[in-house]
Formats: structure tokens, sequence, C-alpha cells
């Protein structure tokens, strides 16, 4: 499996008549225990089998702190949406594959009234602090996934079935320097640390049947993240999926990012250049010891 949350699908019909389709034999259900099977299905839960049409996955949830020694604390609620497509790609010897592009937004919201906050109180401290809505871009595959793997071996799906349901799990733990944290990050504890748990299902009359190009998905997302800083220690976001478009279900998200969209842009642009400025200052310092020995 991989990341993803509930989603739906965004039909572009100028865009849909110039797409390529990476579809089953027609009339045949795809066979999930073959590679190109298991490829197929992968595909139509992360995205489409048309190439470049576009896929909204739309999820909420909540945010909860963990410190030792008291109950959990809710800080947040959110929601978020993010948009990916896909495209075929061919290997002469990986076989008929496919990657995936896409970025995302997430606004946290008061966990009380569950409207988007821009400044949030924190509940030890007192302080009231400026909120950083997520945005980022890109958050994509980082190769084409093909039927035979790197080392030869042929893609196995880790789909499971039962009756005609069908579920996946992905855990992606994660563990890198924080590029928001400057040139103090052993003193401020920058270092990201977290680990994403996703749980997805879906009927698998629907996964594989030759006329479906995206199948219909519900997830069960949850993120956990350690922090240094005190008072807390970890906090955790456990979201809700259910399969849906850019519908109503979805106004306030959309309505919230037109005003914001300046801010969340220039904060996209100073993520990506305080990587820049990080990989610049990594490569020099590697050059350095390099010219050292």
């Amino acid at each position: 499996m991989g990341i993803s949350l509930a989603r739906g699908t965004a039909l572009v019909a100028a865009l849909l008549a110039s797409t390529v389709s990476f579809a089953a034999t027609p009339g045949k259900a795809l066979d999930l225990a073959t590679p190109e099977g298991g490829i197929e299905a992968f595909r139509k839960v992360q995205c489409s089998t048309v190439d470049k049409q576009p896929v909204v996955y739309y999820w909420v949830g909540e945010t909860f702190s963990r410190v030792a020694g008291e109950p959990d604390r809710k800080l947040f609620r959110f929601q978020g949406m993010n948009v990916r497509q896909c495209v075929t790609v061919t290997d002469p010897v990986r076989g008929v594959g496919f990657r995936q592009v896409s970025r995302e937004v997430l606004y946290y919201e008061d966990p009380a009234t569950g409207q988007i906050i821009d400044e949030w109180k924190n509940p030890w401290t007192g302080e009231s602090v400026k909120v950083l809505h997520i945005a980022n871009d890109p958050v994509n595959f980082r190769g084409p996934i093909f039927p035979k793997g790197a080392d030869g071996k042929p893609y196995q799906s880790e789909i499971q079935t039962m009756g005609d349901q069908w579920w996946g799990t992905t855990t992606v733990p994660l563990f890198y320097r924080n590029p928001l944290a400057g040139d103090y990050q052993d003193y401020v504890g920058g270092t990201y640390h977290a680990t994403e748990m996703f749980n997805f299902f879906g009927g698998v009359a629907n996964l594989t049947n030759p006329k479906t190009t995206s199948a219909s998905v519900s997830a069960r997302p949850v993120r956990t993240l350690a922090k240094r800083s005190a008072p807390a220690a970890t906090a955790g976001m456990s979201g809700s999926a259910c399969a849906i478009g850019i519908s109503a279900s979805a106004a306030a998200l959309r309505s919230a990012i037109s005003p914001r969209r300046s801010r969340v842009t220039a904060c996209a642009s100073g993520r990506a250049a305080l990587w820049r400025a990080w990989l610049t200052r990594s490569a020099s310092l590697r050059q350095a010891r390099s010219a050292s020995r």
C-alpha cells in the first residue's frame, strides 16, 4: 500500500479527451495474485488508471497531546485534501507501471467550534502563537512502480481479502532533519520524528471491476509525533475518511484556501528555501570533510 487518505475523483472533460488509459483486459476482473493485477489495483486505490486524471483525497480528524502523568488533550481538529494524478511508465525489462505526483494542504481548526484558526493559545503556557497550516508540495512517489522490481522479483500486492471486502495497511516511520529548525537543530529538538499509520478498506468487486478506473476507498490514518521540547512529549493526529470529491462537503476547506493562499504559498516557498539552504550547507560540509582527509 502507500500513503493515501479518503478521496473522490474530479473529472475534467477536456483533460480526459487526451488521456491514456492504464487498463485491465476488457471484461476480465483483476487478478490480485498477479504482479500486473496487483499493480493496477494499487493504482486504482492511489489514483486513477486514466493518465493525468485528477483524484482528490479529503480527510478530517483531531490532534491530541500525550504528556506523561496527565490525560490527553484535544488540541485541534483538522481537515485537508490531497490532489494527485498518475501517469503510465513503460520499462522494456520491468513492464508497464505508473508514477504518482501530488500536493496537499491541511488546515487546523478550533477543537470546540471547528472553525479554521490562524492563532492558537498554548494550554500549558498561555502563550498565543500564529498557526502555520500545512502546504506540502510535492508529495510524490520516489519513482515508478513496476510489475517487476529493481531486484528482478515480481511485485506482490499487500491487499488482503475476506469475502467481498479488501483491506491494506501501511506504516511509515519518519526521522529526518527539520528544515524549519534552522542552525540549532540539536538544541531545539529539530529532528522530525513521527510515524504514519494507515488502514484502507473497500469492496473487492469494485476494486477488481475492469470498468472502474478508480476504487472507492475508506481509510483510517493515524500519525504520532515525538517532540523533545516540553511540556508535550508526543502528539497524535487521528483522522477518519470517506470517499468524496470536491463537493459541498469540502466547502469550508475551499473557502479557507482563497484568503490564505498567499500565506500558505509563502510558507511552502519558505520551506523549500530552507531545504535548499540546508542541502547546500550539507554539501559544503561534505566537501570540507573530504578536503581535510
